[in-house]
């Protein structure tokens, strides 16, 4: 039996009541239960009992509603909490009998499944195209129409009518949802931060950080340059994960501490390990390294999602600031051995229903480790790759979409290295992994556009500040641009009419000016200082 119909014979009941309540039919109610609670295995279903993914209002707000602070399209939004699944039914049945939106679907025969499915998309309840389609998919593939005949002959058979809220609600639901909710405490509606402490300590999986979308790995697990010595290779025994600060989070129930490092002059600096015991007699291990503080001690129980420390700025030689996390198997006769935590982290991510990818320079390294058949594009285009990089604060590089000013700074920013990674007819992968340097560093190599300089560069600083680093062999110059080279800048980057040739030629004259000018300032000054040397020394004699 799949997960679908697992799901469906599980809540049937409840759903069927809300068909003779409301009128909405069952198979219609199962499908989008399904789909927006992931099977009853999303957060907000097991921590919150919401099975439709319904936003807190300010009236639910206003009138004492429980709720949990969560992350969907907005940072940090509420939704809302229910004491059981047959509430959070009750509660989508009613927004769509008491919306206008959804008016015309209470036109229609409580079987006409199709109908009501293409009205719930027109009254906008999801964002993404395609939403009656994929409900019919479901109800179709699951034989969920089922529910809506046996619903429909009952009816008949009591002489009741649909669509009357006086078919009153049996006990039944109750005893269906008591198990689900015995995990779920009542968190206190006055503090964001102890819901989300709930949320994170009741899930049975966590990434290392929590990300919404994916995780921004900088240097995957096997063979790499080594660091200190570009001319030797090393064994990466782990992945290194972009964190800025971020939390980093036990990942599974049941964990202990084995291993608290605070010593930062080891290579790893302060690190933790913590060991899960499997029913073979195996354990596995996992370590995180490179941590500005620790929050836990050897000997400690963990769940997963609990902190564990915060991650640090260490290892910014090469793949900036990360989290470097290990795995390794100790098998039931002591035999230690690495294994690559992207192997780890797509078994987690199975058995916790985790959607988030392990991007390696536009690769989703979970991909060979687990079945691709949900369709999911697992290699981007460099185009595709830099925009994620920049739009999205999972790759924690602090480049960000949310003010106006940060937003020119990051078109400036991605239009420029754009036009730098296509200079010199490097492959897509040699692109890619030019731009995951380029975003991790914050900073553009501007050193193709004007070869005769011995250093060229552009970087992003915390507060957005655009500064120009070049060398061309007799004048160093490190200074903010101006908001009129900014302007003229992203102007001509901004003009559809040139050719990436035109913008070339114009930025390197950009830049060439700046150093020229700056070469004058300071030719200026010298002269200055030797004059006034020289009337010094004049005075003396």
């Amino acid at each position: 039996m799949s997960k679908n119909q697992q799901y469906a014979e599980k809540y049937a009941a409840e759903a069927m009541e809300q068909m003779k309540r409301y009128g909405i039919p069952a198979s219609v109610t199962l499908a989008q239960g399904i789909l927006e609670s992931s099977n009853g295995q999303s957060e907000l279903s097991q921590l919150g009992n919401n099975h439709f993914g319904v936003k807190a209002s300010g009236s639910w707000l206003k009138n004492g509603g429980d709720y949990l602070v969560y992350t969907d399209d907005k940072p940090n939004e509420k939704f809302c909490k229910y004491a059981t699944v047959g509430d959070s039914y009750e509660h989508h049945s009613k927004i769509l009998k008491n919306s206008s939106r959804y008016s015309q679907c209470f036109k229609l025969s409580p079987d006409d499944y199709k109908g009501w499915t293409k009205g719930i998309e027109r009254g906008g309840y999801a964002t993404n195209g395609g939403y009656a389609a994929s409900l019919q998919k479901i109800i179709e593939a699951n034989g969920l129409q089922k529910y809506d005949q046996q619903v429909i002959k009952e009816m008949r058979a009591e002489g009741k009518q649909f669509g009357v809220e006086q078919n009153a609600r049996s006990t039944a639901s109750a005893s269906v949802t008591a198990e689900d909710t015995k995990s779920v405490g009542r968190a206190s509606t006055s503090s964001p931060d102890k819901q989300i402490a709930l949320q994170k300590g009741n899930r049975q999986y966590s990434f290392p950080v929590k990300r919404d979308d994916f995780l921004f790995i900088t240097s995957p697990f096997g063979m790499r340059q080594d660091p200190m010595d570009k001319s030797k290779q090393q064994m990466h025994k782990g992945i290194d994960i972009r964190a800025r600060k971020d939390d980093v989070l036990a990942t599974e129930n049941g964990g202990k501490v084995v291993a608290v490092n605070h010593n930062t002059n080891t290579g790893g600096g302060k690190s933790v390990t913590v060991e899960y015991a499997r029913t073979d007699g195996s354990k596995v291990q996992t370590t995180y390294m490179h941590l500005a503080s620790i929050s836990v001690k050897a000997g400690d129980e963990v769940k997963a999602g609990q902190k564990l420390g915060v991650s640090g700025n260490t290892g910014t030689h090469t793949t900036g600031e990360h989290l470097h996390f290990g795995v390794k198997n100790i098998s039931e006769d002591g035999k230690v051995r690495d294994v690559d935590p992207a192997s780890y982290l797509a078994d987690i991510a199975q058995k916790g229903n985790l959607k988030q990818q392990a991007l390696y320079n536009g690769h989703d390294l979970l991909a060979k480790y687990r079945d691709n058949s949900s369709g999911v594009d697992t290699s981007l285009s460099p185009d595709d790759w830099m925009k994620k990089l920049l739009s999205s604060e999972d790759a924690s590089t602090g480049l960000s979409n949310a003010d106006p000013i940060m937003r020119m700074v990051t078109t400036m920013y991605g239009s420029l290295l754009a036009l730098a990674v296509q200079i010199d007819n490097k492959s897509e992968e040699e692109q890619k992994a030019q731009i995951s340097e380029a975003v991790s560093k914050r900073q553009v190599v501007l050193k193709p556009l004007l070869p005769t300089m011995k250093e060229c560069v552009l970087s992003v600083g915390e507060s957005g500040k655009a500064v120009l680093h070049a060398d061309n062999g007799t004048t160093k110059v490190a200074r903010e641009l101006t908001n009129a080279e900014f302007s003229r800048l992203s102007q001509v980057l901004g003009d559809t009419n040139l050719s990436n040739e035109a913008k070339k030629m114009r930025i390197a004259g950009m830049v060439s000016t700046i150093v020229l000018t700056q070469q004058a300032s300071q030719n200026y000054e010298q002269v200055m200082e030797q004059q006034e040397g020289q009337s010094q020394s004049i005075q003396r004699k």
